[in-house]
């Protein structure tokens, strides 16, 4: 079955401040702020939502295909792509423009400042649909173009698609109704608990309304685990016991990898929901969204161990 990954491909630039903002910044003179903070150096890591969902998918056995836009700096990060067997047929390069950029500066007592430059990511990815078999597609539709994020599930649902709705943090800037229309008809609406509380508020639409409107409801709840929500009840999935926890970033873009795993094995969805508890259990192990690995048997050993 092919996988359609539609969202954000990004370069994290990570930065650590050694000392405290606020000893930088005077209050009174906040009107006419001028500062600059001397950092100790910068790490770079690849992310944004459709680089690390696919990055989980090609872990566990998968040949994704990212619908995204890049810029012209996009060359380490389609060689990374290459390497972990990604396939960048659908992304788009956009020449005059830098890829998505968040640069995060970290002070001593963990403050962060960060700027987004959304660059490519403000050019549709234009998927072509008429070269996916609705019958042997699905699609997960995260935080990206928002142009993409509200014209790709109305597509889907024209064509017989089943897809994945993860809105994100895209919440704050999509419209009520182009929230409500895309979760009308998802094969599965997933979220973490804010984001849940968000759609409810901005939508008018209590859990039982959007059980209505998708197929199934995902919250996850970072350590606490995940919910599954159903016409049939809620299942409570526990979180899987890491050996460490160096880094909860992208932990739940890991989470929907090995979700979509289990779909594509027919599993039934407390089971997927499962596989992606493993798969976020290993991505909170390493610093950086792309930087975890592990092999089928570990993968195994962890899932067998969440029964």
């Amino acid at each position: 079955m092919k996988i359609i990954v539609s969202g954000s491909l990004a370069y994290d630039r990570i930065m650590d401040f050694p000392g405290h903002f606020s000893d930088h910044i005077l209050p009174g003179k906040i009107h006419v702020l001028n500062v600059c903070f001397q950092v100790n150096g910068m790490r770079e890591k690849f992310g944004g939502t459709a680089g690390n969902i696919a990055y989980a998918l090609s872990l566990v056995g998968e040949k994704p295909m990212i619908s995204a836009a890049i810029g012209h700096d996009h060359h380490r990060y389609l060689d990374w792509m290459a390497k972990n067997g990604i396939s960048t047929d659908g992304i788009k390069i956009i020449e005059d423009e830098f890829t998505a950029c968040a640069y995060i500066t970290t002070d001593l007592a963990d403050n962060q400042i960060t700027g987004f430059n959304p660059g490519a990511m403000k050019h549709s990815s234009s998927l072509d649909f008429d070269k996916l078999n609705p019958g042997d597609t699905i699609a997960i539709i995260s935080p990206g173009n928002l142009e993409d994020m509200v014209k790709y599930p109305r597509i889907c649902k024209q064509r017989g698609i089943g897809y994945i709705f993860d809105p994100g943090q895209s919440l704050p800037v999509l419209a009520a109704a182009d929230i409500a229309n895309a979760i009308d008809g998802c094969r599965i609406l997933i979220s973490n608990d804010y984001e849940l509380d968000l759609i409810m508020k901005k939508t008018a639409l209590d859990k039982k309304d959007l059980i209505r409107r998708a197929g199934t409801v995902i919250v996850t709840l970072g350590e606490k685990g995940s919910q599954v929500l159903t016409a049939g009840g809620e299942i409570n999935i526990p979180a899987v016991t890491p050996r460490k926890v160096e880094d909860p970033t992208g932990a739940g873009d890991a989470y929907r990898g090995g979700l979509i795993r289990g779909l594509i094995q027919g599993k039934d969805i407390e089971e997927c929901a499962r596989m992606g508890s493993v798969c976020a259990s290993f991505a909170v192990e390493s610093y950086g969204t792309q930087d975890y690995s592990f092999g089928p048997e570990e993968f195994a050993e962890r899932l067998k161990g969440s029964f």
